[in-house]
């Protein structure tokens, strides 16, 4: 259950995008083709925020009923949708729901599952982001293949009303707290202003624009985290901004590893252009990085002993760069078959950076506490911070892109180049992480 809700937010990423080309025949709106993504991320982001405080109020079974609930109403309105901007709006509910389940999916396994479980739970749920990456757009391309891109939206409505059906079934009904927490509503205008400018870049006319579109969402950023400071009311828990605390290592690592997976909402651009591949087996390229992620961190959750995941949580950040420098450097204008060929495997060795780290980082920030009570704040961080970073991505590929001046290859290799160089970051933030945690169990 954890895992299907997870994997119903993620799928649903990139559904609409692979739907809105037939959609856009069908009612009109080509103008605000590119808010579809905007108005899900940014409404994503929004939910994720507030898991904690639907789970206190909620408690676990309730709380997956809402987000489920949210999400059946979100895409039965697209479904009937007669026009572009109810569409979008149907888009925002959608994504208000999915935010919910994601954030639940971390959030609830503290109570869920005994601790020995908490990695292999979490490898689970984090490789459903891969596995949504791969189905969203197949699904939503055989839907539109098919001529009937509302039945995609019904198609996913169904899911939903059949999970929450099962959930009062297989989900223990947590405990409800007797204080309501106050909503954070400047952290939340905050991180969603920068969302919608990061989103927003994106499809600005112009470098300059895109770039200081970017400029803006990270000064947003900025402000975000000065005020979750010194404020009662915040989003991430206490413990992320205290010195000497891994946990806000743990989240950047989290950060930097996901940013990369933006690259595959180009990558089919990429193997179109410069591979002269057809569009499904350009598609089915684009999936390679989710594929990797999703198959490698389900092995990589294995790993028990203290050593052997810092390490990993340090090389995966390295494995992820180092398969973007390789595929920017194996770009070429009209590459030939066996060129492109190896495309694949690198793009695959890429995805599994991802999966060595991320299912260790998020029990990472699971057991940032040790008190029962303060551990779903922190595991439900980790979807914000997913969701965040993607919308991130996604913006910096685009301006990346049309940095390009209308040459693919330069394109490419700035996004490849460029992600290379952001990802890498990781491996010091995980250090620092390592470093950190190590001081706090000596304290």
């Amino acid at each position: 259950m954890l895992a299907g809700g997870v994997l119903v937010g993620a799928i649903n990423i990139y559904l609409a995008s692979s739907l809105l080309p037939t959609a856009v025949a069908d009612i009109g709106g080509a103008g605000f083709y590119a808010w579809n993504m905007t108005f899900y991320l940014v409404a994503m982001v929004i939910a994720t925020m507030l898991v904690s405080r639907v789970l206190s109020h909620w408690g676990n079974v309730g709380a997956y009923l809402l987000g489920f609930a949210v999400f059946l109403v979100g895409s039965l309105a697209c479904a009937v949708s007669p026009a572009m901007p109810v569409l979008l709006a149907g888009r925002g509910v959608q994504g208000l729901g999915a935010g919910l389940l994601s954030g639940l999916g971390f959030a609830v396994i503290h109570s869920a599952l005994p601790r020995r479980l908490w990695t292999r739970g979490n490898a689970l749920m984090s490789a459903m982001y891969g596995v949504g990456n791969f189905a969203g757009p197949a699904l939503g391309g055989l839907f539109a293949q098919l001529g009937s891109w509302r039945l995609a939206f019904v198609a996913m409505a169904v899911i939903a009303a059949v999970c929450a059906a099962i959930v009062p079934r297989v989900l223990p009904p947590g405990e409800r707290g007797t204080a309501r927490a106050p909503v954070p509503v400047v952290s939340l205008a905050l991180v969603t202003a920068a969302t919608a400018a990061v989103s927003l870049a994106g499809v600005l006319p112009g470098t300059a624009a895109m770039a200081a579109g970017v400029v803006v969402a990270l000064l947003l950023v900025a402000g975000f985290v000065a005020y979750e400071r010194r404020s009662e009311r915040r989003v991430f828990p206490r413990t992320t901004y205290r010195a000497g605390s891994p946990l806000k290592w743990v989240y950047l690592t989290i950060g930097l590893l996901t940013f990369g997976v933006a690259v595959e909402s180009f990558v089919p651009l990429f193997a179109q252009q410069l591979g002269g591949l057809p569009p499904l087996a350009a598609g089915l390229f684009g999936a390679a990085v989710s594929l990797g992620w999703s198959l490698t961190q389900l092995g990589s959750a294995s790993a028990t002993g203290r050593r052997a995941v810092r390490r990993l949580c340090v090389l995966g950040p390295l494995v992820l760069a180092l398969g973007f420098l390789v595929q920017g450097l194996l770009q070429r204008e009209a590459a030939p078959g066996w060129l492109v060929l190896a495309w694949l495997p690198v793009l695959f060795v890429a995805g599994a950076g991802i999966g060595l780290a991320y299912p260790h980082l998020s029990v990472a920030a699971m057991s940032s506490t040790r008190d029962p009570a303060e551990g779903s704040p922190p595991a439900a961080a980790v979807a914000t911070v997913t969701s965040l970073s993607i919308a991130f991505g996604t913006a910096v590929a685009g301006v990346l892109v049309n940095a390009g001046a209308g040459s693919m290859l330069a394109a490419a290799r700035y996004v490849l180049f460029g992600f290379a160089t952001v990802c890498a970051l990781g491996a010091l933030t995980a250090r620092a992480a390592n470093r950190s945690g190590g001081s706090s169990r000596a304290r």
